[in-house]
């Protein structure tokens, strides 16, 4: 087993200077922590800076991702009643014992805290894995970058690390899976983002969640004490200043060895929860939340100020329904999310089915509701991050192989009217069911059921013919027949409607630009409103 390097546990930017930059008027927390910025860095290390980072090209441009939620927890592959994130049966293996355990039992022939999630490690062995064929795969059907879990909540290493032992190079698969498939899909021309969720970690074995000193729950208390080794991935159990230093160490040891084109941080929890509120003005903190606030803000600072002197253009996610980072910093994200309105820039990481990680017999979405959802959410200004969920031996479940061919295949004939696109006045037309993009003077009018009838665009109302230079259908070389009315542009669909299926784009060239980008819903809580709740475990309300 590799020794533990010390070094970067605490947070040290090279390069870069003490400077004081007020960035909360928070007075709830005893100490201000030293803000650290570089003398010519772009960032200077407060949320007003980062609020001014712009949208990479790759980002807006690129529209679809592959989401990878991949571990240990993939060899179990189960969960009470089918259904639900698999990924988070870690803790509610502790959590609902009375379930749980006696699933053990019949499986492994053995429970907590005699056999525990430490000792289902090893079945995560990645066997069959080839990176390059994942890159392949991902390549062909259309994906522009792809999001691995470097860390889940369970404290385990995707990674070749030097900060614990725990990590896929000195156990289970004994390859460094972030490294691997960062070359394999780089090489495809893919960006690439290792992503982070160990801020939860620290509740995540714990008898409750979600608490500044939560305590690890007895049978856990067991196990390490049975194996010491153990405490290095079941814990830190609660917030201290360790704990939130070796987060940001974890993530700075990722950013240096693989550098990320993303920094993508699932939500935070305790920014919300007991005693703390940084939704409230002035904010509210505990104080070592505090610290772990500004660590935050640090370390995104880093990040962006790193991808700066690289010359690489990176970004930053803002997780949850209340928001990790004040609005602007990052495109705003939630699972499953799809905005009811044209949002500022946001993302929706997407479940083919209902959980992240792999679960045995899963109930998957179909292709039409994948490739309608899709659509809907690029034309609502979003980027569609569409999940698989590997089997611990590297294999891709064939219901979503299956489910991103179609996609791909829809994606090379409807391209055109997704990649580089930006939303238009109007994002969606009841009648005919039609969602809308545009691209320099083309708009592209999409429709998501098979378009049998006249299609009247209804807010070309005003438009002349002299408007519109040509008409076609994308994968049809159909003459495509239309004509101006009082109540607007009018197309008629062709019996044949080509090669597509699931939906067809009527791409309308036009004699000006069609993007508008005043309409946006700036207030991102109005923008949210509608939409699904989903809850911190990963529930559907």
């Amino acid at each position: 087993m590799k020794k533990i390097k010390k070094t970067g546990i605490l947070y040290v930017f090279s390069i870069l200077i003490l400077l004081s930059v007020p960035s909360c008027k928070n007075k709830s927390a005893q100490t201000e922590t030293p803000e650290i910025v570089s003398t010519n860095a772009p960032y200077d290390g407060s949320w007003e800076s980062l609020q001014k980072m712009p949208i990479p090209d790759w980002f807006n441009d690129g529209k679809i991702g592959i989401f990878i939620h991949w571990g240990p927890y993939s060899a179990i592959g189960y969960k009470k009643e089918g259904k639900g994130y698999a990924e988070h049966v870690p803790k509610l293996i502790y959590e609902d014992s009375a379930h749980y355990y006696n699933y053990l039992r019949k499986r492994w022939g053995a429970a907590p805290p005699e056999f525990g999630y430490k000792d289902i490690i090893p079945e995560f062995k990645a066997e069959k894995w080839q990176p390059e064929e994942w890159a392949k795969l991902f390549a062909e059907v259309g994906a522009k970058y792809v999001v691995l879990t470097a860390e889940h909540h369970d404290g385990w290493a995707n990674w070749d690390s030097d900060l614990t032992p725990w990590n896929a190079m000195d156990m289970g698969p004994k390859r460094d899976i972030v490294g691997d498939l960062g070359q394999a899909v780089r090489n495809y021309g893919l960006k690439y983002a290792p992503s982070y969720h160990r801020e939860r970690h620290t509740s995540f074995f714990t008898t409750e969640k979600y608490k500044v000193d939560a305590k690890p729950r007895p049978d856990i208390l067991e196990e390490i004490k049975r194996m010491p080794e153990s405490e290095k991935l079941y814990g830190p159990f609660g917030f201290s200043k360790e704990a939130v230093d070796e987060y940001v160490a974890r993530w700075k040891e990722i950013q240096d060895k693989y550098q990320p084109d993303m920094l993508w941080v699932d939500d935070i929890p305790i920014f919300t929860r007991d005693g703390n509120e940084t939704r409230k003005n002035p904010q509210v903190f505990k104080p070592v939340i505090k610290y772990f606030y500004d660590q935050c803000r640090l370390m995104i600072t880093d990040f962006m100020n790193n991808g700066a002197a690289n010359g690489q253009a990176v970004y930053v996610n803002n997780k949850g329904a209340n928001r990790n980072w004040p609005d602007g910093v990052g495109c705003l994200e939630k699972d499953n999310l799809k905005l009811e309105v044209i949002g500022p820039k946001w993302q929706s990481c997407t479940t083919f089915g209902t959980s992240f990680g792999y679960l045995e017999n899963d109930t998957y979405k179909s292709v039409q509701d994948i490739i309608k959802e899709m659509v809907e959410v690029v034309s609502r200004n979003g980027n569609f991050l569409i999940n698989i969920g590997p089997k611990a031996d590297g294999t891709i479940p064939d219901e979503q192989v299956m489910r991103l061919h179609e996609m791909g295949n829809w994606l090379k004939i409807n391209g055109d009217g997704i990649y580089g696109t930006r939303y238009w006045k109007e994002n969606h037309q009841e009648k005919g069911h039609l969602a809308f993009t545009t691209k320099g003077k083309a708009l592209y009018a999409i429709a998501l059921e098979k378009p049998k009838e006249t299609i009247v665009i209804e807010a070309t109302k005003g438009w002349s013919a002299s408007n519109i230079k040509s008409i076609t259908l994308l994968g049809s070389d159909v003459k495509i027949e239309w004509k101006v009315t009082d109540d607007g542009l009018e197309i008629t669909p062709p019996t044949d409607l080509g090669k597509s299926s699931f939906a067809w784009t009527f791409k309308i060239l036009t004699d000006k630009e069609q993007h508008t980008p005043n309409v946006i819903e700036t207030n991102v809580d109005k923008a949210l409103e509608g939409t699904k709740k989903v809850d911190l475990d990963g529930y559907h309300k």
